[in-house]
């Protein structure tokens, strides 16, 4: 057995390694996607045919048999029209590319915190008086769909103009606020609705129009109920509610925080830090050298 598992270690490289890691990682993503769907339900039932498939091949149930070869030799154009929803959802996330980070904000420090500042003023004077508010954060997806539904208003974010917009009464106010960098780009926007259906029935429509327009795109969406006062965070699909002034302010200032100040998580971030380590080791390599020179 030591000598079976010492030929297998022998014979496996580095490129080997790597190739089992990204097919690890992809079924792991593949699973994730899977169970954040509908499309969990639907693998099961076709787990279920396929195991009643072998069932009859083995005992025999050549009429049974039949039906379902039938059926699997169409069931990938059947799978297609099935998963359809979920299929773009998953091509549309594999689109978003990471590999250069973009800003969010005005490239200004300064400006960028006191951005932070008034929308976190805003979304907690809403609270209080149990004003209504939907803002839309665009990131690397461009938005300009949803953006060209509302009302182009162009204009600075600051709380007075976000209380008037979102003020009962006011025309704008059922809608979305699109916020594009450091700018309003759009109000009164109407967003897809989520298609989970296993969100608490009490969420009304503007949480599921929040949550709807993270799962098509790398948003961050704030939301305040018009009911309860509660300040909700939506993104990747997911929703956090109850967010404490606290967390909202460090959403906020870690949205506006400066590129170079952010966590990168791109692949170039990971080749720059391949790049960093060999200039490390050169560094080291050389003073080893001089030590060496020295003694």
């Amino acid at each position: 057995m030591r000598e079976f598992f010492n030929n297998i270690g022998s014979n496996i490289g580095i490129m080997d390694i790597l190739d089992i890691l990204i097919v690890t990682y992809v079924i792991y993503k593949i699973l994730g996607f899977i169970k954040e769907s509908r499309a969990q339900q639907l693998v099961k039932g076709v787990l279920v045919l396929v195991i009643v498939f072998f069932i009859s091949d083995y005992l025999k149930l050549y009429t049974l048999y039949w039906v379902l070869k039938a059926t699997f030799t169409l069931g990938m154009f059947a799978l297609i029209v099935v998963f359809q929803p979920e299929l773009r959802r998953g091509l549309e996330y594999m689109g978003r590319s990471k590999l250069v980070q973009t800003p969010f904000g005005t490239n200004n420090a300064t400006a960028d915190l006191e951005i932070a500042r008034e929308i976190q003023t805003a979304l907690t004077f809403f609270s209080r008086s149990k004003t209504g508010a939907l803002l839309v954060f665009e990131r690397n997806t461009p938005l300009k769909e949803i953006i060209d539904t509302g009302t182009k208003i162009d204009s600075t974010i600051n709380s007075q103009i976000l209380g008037n917009i979102f003020y009962e009464g006011a025309p704008l106010h059922d809608g979305a606020v699109v916020i594009k960098g450091g700018r309003i780009a759009s109000a009164g926007c109407v967003l897809p609705l989520t298609s989970n259906k296993n969100l608490n029935p009490d969420l009304g429509t503007r949480h599921r129009a929040g949550i709807g327009v993270t799962e098509i795109s790398d948003a961050m969406v704030l939301i305040v109920s018009e009911e309860s006062g509660i300040i909700s965070h939506a993104e990747d699909g997911r929703l956090h509610r109850r967010v404490t002034r606290e967390e909202l302010a460090e959403l906020l200032n870690e949205f506006y925080k400066p590129i170079e100040k952010k966590e990168s998580r791109g692949i170039l971030s990971f080749f720059k830090m391949l790049k960093q380590s060999e200039v490390t080791d050169e560094s080291s390599k050389s003073g080893d050298i001089k030590k060496g020179a020295n003694n």
